[in-house]
């Protein structure tokens, strides 16, 4: 029953992704819909959930909320020095590729100076802009984000069999519950792993992947068991990441180029829907 039920999981994931890949042509939107979902899992869902499930204090502070700081510096961490690699990389391949350039064009530079000043000066700095934005992200960060929700994911699957195990009530309202945000799930899944510049078909697998958890959760949670405890620290860790690329990687850029007030619209109905979600499935 459990896996059965897991497979509207699957289905739902899948919507949101293919809801994110449809809407490709408003690309502020879409980010600051994922922002405001994202912000609304971690707040309104995840943190909770984290806190009640490993409640016991180290040096005063709730375990929960100590992983949780941990994975929002660890994702800090990891983006930083990622992207520091890649921007050194970038960086000797931009003057090897510069200095060829260079050379291959200094006999024509005379004749054609005064009309590429004139037509080309400001595509040229757009696409330089757009490069350097480019080589900023690093594809890792996205696919390890991605990588995390599959793992989410994964243990909503084995929530929603540990649920059944307990009582049939209790696996309803916890499938509905993991059903409901799923969709969140798909949709962040593949705009996470396309914004740090991810090729589509491997957003697709990564989608494929968060969609598939939590069948596989469900099947295995009949041969273990996870503490109560152990689970609640995962929750925290994972909304700290989460958070940190809420709020310092997608949202920033859904107002990067379109500050938009429907941007900013978009990211609150992200979190309201999360929070319909919460009080329906409680």
């Amino acid at each position: 029953m459990a896996v059965f039920v897991a497979l509207g999981a699957f289905l739902m994931t899948l919507a949101g992704g293919w809801t994110a890949q449809r809407v490709t042509d408003r690309r502020h939107l879409v980010l600051g819909l994922a922002g405001g979902l994202m912000l609304g899992v971690v707040g309104l869902d995840l943190l909770p959930e984290a806190l009640r499930a490993a409640d016991h204090e180290i040096h005063g502070v709730p375990a929960a909320l100590l992983l949780f700081v941990a994975g929002f510096l660890l994702a800090h961490l990891v983006e930083r020095l990622l992207a520091a690699r890649r921007a050194a990389h970038g960086a000797v391949e931009h003057t090897a590729v510069r200095h060829e350039a260079v050379e291959h064009t200094a006999v024509r530079h005379e004749a054609v100076e005064h009309t590429a000043a004139h037509h080309t000066a400001a595509p040229h700095g757009a696409v330089e802009h757009d490069a350097a934005e480019h080589r900023h992200r690093s594809p890792e960060v996205g696919l390890t984000a991605a990588a995390a929700m599959v793992g989410h994911s994964l243990m909503d699957g084995v929530a929603i069999g540990a649920s059944f195990q307990v009582g049939g009530g209790m696996g309803t309202a916890v499938a509905l519950a993991v059903i409901a945000h799923d969709f969140a799930d798909g949709f962040n899944t593949f705009t996470l792993t396309r914004l740090y510049g991810n090729a589509r078909r491997k957003a697709l697998a990564m989608l494929f992947a968060d969609a598939v958890a939590p069948v596989a959760g469900a099947a295995a949670s009949a041969f273990l068991t996870i503490p109560e405890d152990v689970l609640g620290g995962y929750l925290g860790l994972f909304g700290g990441a989460l958070l940190y690329l809420a709020a310092a990687e997608i949202l920033p850029e859904a107002h990067h180029v379109h500050p938009a007030r429907s941007t900013l619209l978009c990211t609150v109905a992200g979190v309201a829907f999360i929070w319909l979600v919460v009080g329906v499935t409680g």
